[in-house]
């Protein structure tokens, strides 16, 4: 079944992406809704924006009724479905979706702090507010500058309570004993099993959406390569593709090359790093050091290379901010063989390690069903048996011409989770190695056109982690109106909470670690 011939006007978004829009009714965003998760797509992303400010006798587009508006992406198999729903000033209020796709939950709830707009019916509590402003204000409005500052208040959040002979409360966090963001976690168990897990988050919430709408469309990217530091080039990318699909830019060849070069080795210093920290949490220190010596190794080329550890910076509107000279290439091509000897070599005792392997399998467990369910993309889906990469299913150069290799598993366990990063990382050596040496000479960057008022694009990158949106929309002269920023741990932390259950305590620090999600990511 081919969702795009269904009876929606669908139109081309601008740039290299596969994506369309529609706008439609309320009827219609339920049965496409259905529909998508009927032949096992995905939601990727919910948001809004407040349209009160237009004129409502302008002939701009026909999705403003001078009220809000409700976005909802979903990845399909022919690539991005992007639907828009108008909602009127007076009662902004659109269909549950967390119906359908349960992880639409925590992106309405925090679509109703920051805007005011709410999903009929579904979880009513708040998610970003913390009591940090009042229940009447919404920061993303139109008609609020951001200035405003207001006493903050101790918030009575209503946690889910579990009741039974033996079963008590552990909350931890949501300060910790190590440097991590702040979460809360309310563990409901019986002796050491866990029968329930709820996260509470936000507790830093930076208001990145609304300072975005304070800067130009040419410089948006810097910010919004900090959303999630570990994940600076798939958002400076996705940034920057949507600033120049809708500015119709199209970077030089070379500085194509170049970004998908950074991307992974933003994912292989990730993947490094992680799997150090999963020995140690599972008690092989030797596993921690070796690793954490070879990302460092990692990081230090790309600080000598790039100008910059992690990498920001790098990515900017209409290329890059840095070529790499023959030299260079030299140094990544010794390091790349230099890792994959050690990296093999830790994988063997990483596999033959009893202890290791021990606490791995069966620990931590995300089926493919439940993957499925709630939408879980990235190295986390992979696991699970679910082929989500955009390197491949929406490749944009030069990715489409680099023939990726999707990792899976099936297991959808700790074990299967590293087993994921291992082959990531020899896939990402690979991928390397093949851009070196069929990277073009040329420029490295073009100027960004100027973007016409009301311009609309999607900028969607596979990082590390799972995919990337950035969802940009041009504002008068040069400013940017709106802008979104998806991070795949939306929909990642809520499978947490489910795969925990039936485990030990002790072990969620390593299931916990095995997912690796965002923190700063899902509290813009």
């Amino acid at each position: 079944m081919k969702l795009l011939d269904q009876a929606l006007d669908f139109e081309p978004l601008p740039g290299p992406l596969k994506a369309w829009r529609a706008v439609v009714n309320e009827g219609q965003l339920l049965a496409f809704a259905k529909a998508v998760k009927q032949t096992g797509g995905r939601l990727v992303s919910l948001w809004g924006s407040d349209e009160r400010d237009h004129n409502c006798d302008h002939n701009r587009d026909h999705s403003r009724q001078c009220g809000f508006t409700l976005h909802v992406a979903f990845a399909i198999s022919e690539g991005l479905a992007l639907l828009t729903l108008a909602l009127s000033a007076e009662n902004p209020a659109y269909p549950d979706l967390a119906e359908i796709f349960p992880t639409a939950n925590r992106l309405q709830r925090a679509n109703f702090d920051l805007l005011g707009i709410r999903a009929t019916g579904g979880d009513p509590r708040p998610w970003l507010r913390h009591a940090n402003w009042p229940a009447n204000f919404f920061p993303l409005r139109r008609d609020v500058d951001g200035s405003q500052q207001f006493e903050i208040h101790n918030e009575e959040y209503a946690f889910v309570t579990v009741e039974g002979e033996g079963v008590h409360e552990i909350a931890v966090g949501p300060i910790h004993a190590g440097a991590i963001e702040p979460c809360h976690f309310r563990f409901s168990i019986v002796g050491e099993k866990v029968l329930r897990l709820e996260q509470r988050m936000g507790w830093v919430h930076k208001g990145i959406e609304k300072r975005l709408e304070q800067l130009p469309l040419a410089a948006g990217y810097k910010l919004a390569g900090r959303v999630s530091g570990d994940s600076t080039v798939a958002y400076a990318w996705a940034y920057c593709l949507a600033a120049e699909s809708l500015s119709g830019c199209t970077p030089p060849p070379r500085a194509l090359w170049l970004r998908a070069l950074l991307l992974e080795r933003e994912r292989i210093a990730n993947h490094l790093g992680d799997l150090g920290f999963l020995g140690n949490d599972a008690a092989l220190a030797f596993g921690f050091s070796q690793f954490l010596r070879l990302k460092e190794d990692w990081l230090r080329l790309s600080g000598e290379l790039f100008g910059h550890r992690y990498l920001m910076d790098c990515i900017v509107p209409g290329g890059v901010a840095c070529d790499l000279s023959a030299d260079g290439s030299t140094q990544i091509f010794r390091q790349c063989d230099a890792i994959e000897r050690e990296v093999h070599i830790l994988a063997g005792i990483y596999e033959e390690h009893a202890g290791l392997q021990d606490r791995f399998l069966t620990t931590g467990q995300l089926t493919p069903e439940l993957a499925a369910e709630l939408s879980v993309s990235g190295l986390a889906g992979r696991a699970s048996s679910q082929p989500w990469d955009l390197r491949t299913q929406n490749a944009i150069a030069p990715y489409d011409q680099l023939d990726t290799r999707i990792i899976t598993q099936r297991n959808g366990d700790v074990a299967a989770r590293v087993a994921v990063r291992f082959d990531e990382v020899f896939e990402s050596l690979r991928l390397i190695r093949c851009i070196l040496t069929q990277m073009p000479q040329g420029e490295c960057r073009v100027p960004l056109p100027p973007a016409a008022d009301g311009a609309f694009a999607i900028g969607w990158i596979e990082g590390w982690r799972g995919d990337v949106l950035v969802a940009l929309e041009a504002g008068a002269q040069g400013a940017i109106r709106r802008c979104h920023c998806h991070d795949p741990s939306w929909h990642i932390w809520p499978a947490l909470e489910h795969v925990i259950m039936g485990n030990i305590v002790p072990d969620f620090p390593l299931i916990n670690k095995s997912f690796n999600l965002s923190y700063s990511g899902v509290d813009i």
